[in-house]
């Protein structure tokens, strides 16, 4: 299962050293960094995939993240 998280921040830099800092965090959670982008309009907004083991695990870890102080979305995605 992946999970496509969208988040708006307001510093990219802070929330990009935040993001990297919790690698360990979602290595516990068992997830796994995919991709990353950056929205070529919208510089503030960051687009992740990830690789989730374990459901529950994920949405801990989302509940707890929050966006790294940006709003953010997620939705978990299964192969068509």
């Amino acid at each position: 299962m992946q999970i496509l998280c969208q988040i708006d921040t307001t510093d990219y830099e802070g929330w990009r050293r935040a993001f990297d800092a919790d690698a360990p965090r979602r290595m516990e959670a068992g997830l796994t960094l995919l991709q990353i982008w950056r929205d070529a309009d919208a510089r503030s907004r960051v687009l992740l995939l990830l690789e989730a083991n374990d459901r529950p695990l994920a949405e801990e870890w989302l509940r707890r993240e929050g966006g790294f102080g940006g709003p953010m979305t997620a939705t978990f995605l299964e192969f068509a």
